[in-house]
């Protein structure tokens, strides 16, 4: 943790920039080989932190047809015998591989030990979760690079004690690694577990709906359930709970999957609608931002599965995504000033910082500002926030990473600054403002 708790950071005192990429699948569906591609070419985007989960059904076995459970049993596997670690290619030794090729690659991986069903119905239980999590934290204790991630899109209040236990149970045993619940869609773990001690940092999975896409009735009155896309909202209710916690989204929309994620027939989510989700995130006060993609999330591959959510691609192709090549870009950019001062601040904003889509969302240091606007929109700045007697301006483009100079203006009054035309598909810009004395960019 930061000093400040807000953010993340490595041993050396260097700022962590989360930038997450969504590979639930990964120890199910890939090869060896065909992992270490998945984790070369995620390493050369810039991202830092693997999100998949160990065991996603009980009936799971990798490429190599080794299963994770004996007969589907946590109870056989960990309590009355321990898993196979002998062949070769074994469940858990293919792990270890995929562990340590990450590692090699300077990634981390936020390791689900379990996904939410598995405690669902009833495989993960009061009677064996001690079991299962002392043998994790056991046979993982040495790695330096995992990242626990409990839940997996569930709530915490559905087997409170099991998540519970299985966290005192890990951290007890592996306390230097850090830990965060992944929940359901449109929720937070800091609803059930803010101010319990396994719990370093929040995370909130903002889902993959549209505004107008509310499905029960409940959710209407139902603030925590209906948020919409505006997912620095969830950023903004976290921010503000005490003890201070960072927070990050750790499943917003998946880039190439329907809106709503159930009906192929929707329109699907594309790069401008994941940078938007980023961006807002990001200077709304996170830590970090996971991206995901629908092909690469279920490492959809030509093996006879139809694949799930109207996927389109295969993993392999779905690397190259646009929007997932774009995030690397966010992350130069929250690195490129210091880092750790960082605070959102939405006083920096004249007048109406607008809704949905004009939402405009600043944060800023001591000698800089930044200011998201995914449409395009003018934006009015309350000068004299940041230090200088002048200041410079420039926009900069989400969508490659180039910024252009705006001119150097006096630091004082309201001034308007205007986006300029662009040559390529999206409409965001980020407003940058520095001290006129610094040179950031």
């Amino acid at each position: 943790m930061s000093e400040n708790k807000r953010f993340l950071m490595y041993e050396s005192g260097q700022p962590f920039f989360w930038l997450g990429d969504t590979a639930w699948l990964l120890f199910q569906k890939l090869s060896t080989e065909e992992a270490g591609k998945y984790i070369k070419d995620r390493q050369g985007k810039g991202f830092n932190v693997i999100q998949s989960v160990i065991i996603h059904q009980a009936t799971d076995r990798n490429v190599y047809g080794e299963p994770a459970l004996y007969d589907g049993s946590i109870t056989k596997t960990f309590v009355s015998g321990s898993p196979d670690l002998k062949k070769p290619d074994s469940y858990w030794n293919h792990i270890d591989r995929v562990l340590d090729m990450a590692e090699s690659a300077g990634l981390y991986v936020g390791l689900l030990p379990v996904w939410g069903s598995i405690a669902e119905n009833g495989i993960l239980n009061m009677d064996n979760v001690v079991q299962y999590g002392r043998w994790l934290a056991e046979h993982f204790k040495n790695r330096k690079n995992i990242i626990w991630i409990l839940g997996g899109d569930t709530r915490g209040d559905r087997h409170y004690d099991v998540w519970d236990t299985l966290g005192k149970t890990i951290k007890t045993h592996n306390p230097d690694s850090l830990m965060t619940f992944h929940p359901f869609g449109r929720t937070q773990s800091s609803e059930w577990f803010h101010e319990v001690s396994w719990l370093d940092f929040n995370m909130f999975q903002s889902g993959h709906r549209r505004y107008d896409q509310k499905v029960k009735a409940e959710e209407e009155d139902d603030e925590r359930l209906w948020i919409g896309q505006d997912n620095w909202r969830y950023v903004v209710n976290d921010y503000r709970k005490t003890p201070v916690k960072p927070v990050l989204d750790g499943e917003p929309s998946y880039e190439s999957i329907p809106h709503g994620l159930h009906d192929p027939t929707q329109p699907y989510w594309d790069a401008n609608d994941v940078r938007r989700y980023a961006y807002w995130s990001v200077f709304a006060g996170s830590c970090g931002h996971t991206y995901g993609h629908n092909a690469v999330m279920q490492m959809h591959k030509p093996d006879g599965s139809k694949g799930s959510y109207g996927v389109r691609e295969y993993w392999y192709d779905a690397l190259d995504a646009a929007g997932g090549g774009q995030m690397r870009y966010l992350k130069k950019l929250m690195l490129s000033v210091p880092y750790f001062e960082r605070v959102p601040d939405q006083s920096v904003i004249d007048g109406d910082c607008g809704e949905k889509y004009d939402r405009l969302l600043a944060t800023r240091g001591s000698d800089y500002i930044f200011v998201y606007t995914c449409t395009r929109l003018s934006i009015r700045v309350k000068m004299g926030k940041i230090t200088g007697d002048r200041v410079c301006a420039s926009w900069f483009d989400p969508e490659t990473g180039e910024i252009q100079k705006a001119g150097v203006y006096e630091n004082k009054g309201i001034m308007e600054f205007t986006p300029p035309e662009k040559n390529n598909s999206g409409t965001d810009y980020v407003l940058i403002i520095t001290d006129s004395g610094k040179d950031y960019f």
